[in-house]
Order: C-alpha cells, then sequence, then structure tokens
C-alpha cells in the first residue's frame, strides 16, 4: 500500500499528441488513459481536456494540478486526461507552434483540443479550465461535444457578463472552485457573478489561494473535478483514495 503524495505517479496509459489547429499550428500535448485504456465498461467514463493558465505567467500543461490530474485521476476515476500547450506556450513536453494571442486566437486551440478528443472517441468532454483556462473555457468552449465546464480560480477579466449569459442559455452546467484568498475573484463575488447561470455551483474552499499550493488543496480540487465527471468514483461518497494498493 501506498501513500498519494504529490510526485506519485499511478498507472496509466500516456501517450505524446499532437493538436492541429484550423490555423495550422501544431500544439503539443499528452492524454493519460486509465491503464487498461478502455474501462469494463468499454471505455473510460469520462474526459478532462485541461486548458492551462496564463503562459505570459509560467502557466503550460505541466502546472501542478493538471499534472497531478494525468498522474491520478485515470488509475483512481476512470477518467481521461487530455493537456496540452496553447499557442507558443513551453513545458518540459516541449513547445507549441504559434504566439500567445491573449485569449483570442486560443480558439482555435480549444477546439482543436476538443475536436481530437472527439475523433478519439473519448465520451463525455468536460473542459477544465484553470485561472486564463477559464477564460478560454467560458468564452471558447461552448462546442457541442463538450458536456460542461470545471473552472479552477476563475478571474473573470477576459470572460464577462455575456459569456456567463451564453453558458446560462446553452443549459451545460459549470462547477466553479474559488479559493477563499483569491487575488483576482473571491467566493462571495464569484456567487454574485455567477448567479446569472442557473446551472454553475460556486463553491468556495476555505484557505485555498490562487494557484492551490499544498496537498490538501490538491485533493479538494480533484474530488470535485470527480465529483462532477464520475461520482461513482469516489468510494464513499466524498473522497477519492489517499493511498494505492500496488
Amino acid at each position: 500500500m501506498t501513500d498519494i503524495r504529490a510526485a506519485t505517479v499511478l498507472p496509466a496509459r500516456r501517450t505524446p499528441i499532437t493538436l492541429t489547429t484550423e490555423d495550422g499550428l501544431r500544439l503539443i500535448g499528452e492524454l493519460a488513459l486509465p491503464e487498461h485504456g478502455l474501462s469494463k465498461h468499454g471505455e473510460p467514463a469520462a474526459t478532462l481536456v485541461c486548458l492551462h493558465p496564463l503562459p505570459t505567467q509560467g502557466g503550460m500543461m505541466d502546472s501542478h494540478i493538471y499534472r497531478k490530474a494525468a498522474y491520478r485521476l485515470p488509475a483512481l476515476a476512470d477518467v481521461a486526461v487530455l493537456r496540452f500547450n496553447t499557442r507558443g506556450t513551453e513545458s518540459e513536453q516541449g513547445k507549441s507552434e504559434g504566439e500567445f494571442g491573449a485569449g483570442e486566437t486560443e480558439r482555435h486551440d480549444v477546439a482543436a483540443a476538443v475536436k481530437y478528443a472527439v475523433d478519439a472517441g473519448l465520451p463525455d468532454i468536460w473542459l477544465l479550465g484553470w485561472s486564463f483556462g477559464t477564460e478560454l473555457t467560458l468564452r471558447w468552449g461552448l462546442l457541442p461535444a463538450v458536456q460542461g465546464g470545471i473552472l479552477l480560480s476563475p478571474p473573470l477579466r477576459r470572460a464577462g457578463d455575456q459569456d456567463l449569459d451564453n453558458w446560462a442559455a446553452s443549459g451545460k452546467p459549470l462547477t466553479v472552485l474559488v479559493p477563499e484568498f483569491d487575488d483576482y475573484l473571491r467566493p462571495d463575488e464569484a456567487r454574485q457573478r455567477f448567479a446569472r447561470v442557473p446551472k454553475a455551483d460556486v463553491i468556495g474552499v476555505p484557505g485555498a489561494k490562487h494557484l492551490w499550493v499544498g496537498e490538501n488543496y490538491v485533493r479538494i480540487v480533484m474530488n470535485e473535478i470527480v465529483r462532477t465527471v464520475n461520482p461513482t468514483a469516489l468510494p464513499d461518497g466524498n473522497a477519492l483514495p489517499t493511498t494505492w494498493d500496488e
């Protein structure tokens, strides 16, 4: 029995992938699937397409929440995790072509990632945005194959009320995790802003900050992700396991 810690890598099938955008760029990424590839039901239970924080401030596909999602969720929750570097973004995995588009041309990146998931036959696609990635989710994520969105630390700067109204009109759900001590948007204001989206569930996280540093906060994030996309994977209805039986 192994304790699951910050650097623990659980079994999965992890494959480098390349996304091709409508405007001709190649973006590097990775797809992590349950180790058996397909679940006993014939496919993963759900799919996360991860949209990372602001690349000009160090955001990338290897930002710690996404790295840990890819390390843990295929094994613990039967969830496929697709993460990638948006245009011009570099990480240990490599650098995507193009230049940072300030959230505008990245609309093509979002579309390319969702198309890849669809073409790969991945089920129940959810967008998982963090900070800048929440702006991409809200502005460009209302694609037919997308089931809903999970937002971590949404600043609501590039995205505004019109984007929220579009989500409200779509009827698609949003799970919104807001740190108590966020740098941009804190829980009370977030509840006011997202009140215009009937299917937005705003969850304030006591003690947390914008970057979700600390294993206790990482576990809260992982639990809420799974509660949204595959709640049957929570063994007692509350939390993912904190140990792994090898």
